[in-house]
This record gives structure tokens, sequence and C-alpha cells, in this order.
């Protein structure tokens, strides 16, 4: 998730609230200490256009560029 949201340039404030999810919520999933069911990766990868395979693509941020985020919920 943090990389998602780095790639967007959003806050985790920001972040959240396009995910309508909570800020405790998503700084726990960002540090590894809780995870999304299922059905809420579906929902975040609808509202923010990106396919499901990226909430599981764990290669470094710095050489991962191939999974763009084209179609990204603007508010």
């Amino acid at each position: 998730m943090r990389s998602i949201r780095n790639r967007l340039g959003k806050t985790q404030e920001e972040f959240a609230e396009i995910l309508d999810i909570s800020v405790d919520f998503l700084s726990l999933v960002e540090r590894g200490l809780n995870a999304p069911s299922f059905e809420s990766i579906e929902a975040f990868s609808i509202t923010l256009g990106i396919p499901v395979r990226d909430f599981f693509d764990f290669s470094p941020e710095t050489t991962s560029q191939a999974h763009k985020t084209p179609n990204v919920y603007k508010s």
C-alpha cells in the first residue's frame, strides 16, 4: 500500500480518505501489522483503477515502474 500511495504522491491522510479507511488502519497495513481483506483489496483496486496484482507487487519502489497507475481516482 505504501508503494502505491508513494507513486500517487499522496499523504496517508489523503490516501486513507480516497480508500474510505482510517489513517490508523492504513498505517498498520503499511507497517505490516494488519492486512485488508481480499474484498477490501478488490474495492481499493476498483477505487484506484489499478489491477489487484499491484497490491502484491513487492519489488523495490526504485526499480518497479512497470505498473504505473494511469486511471487513478482524482479528488
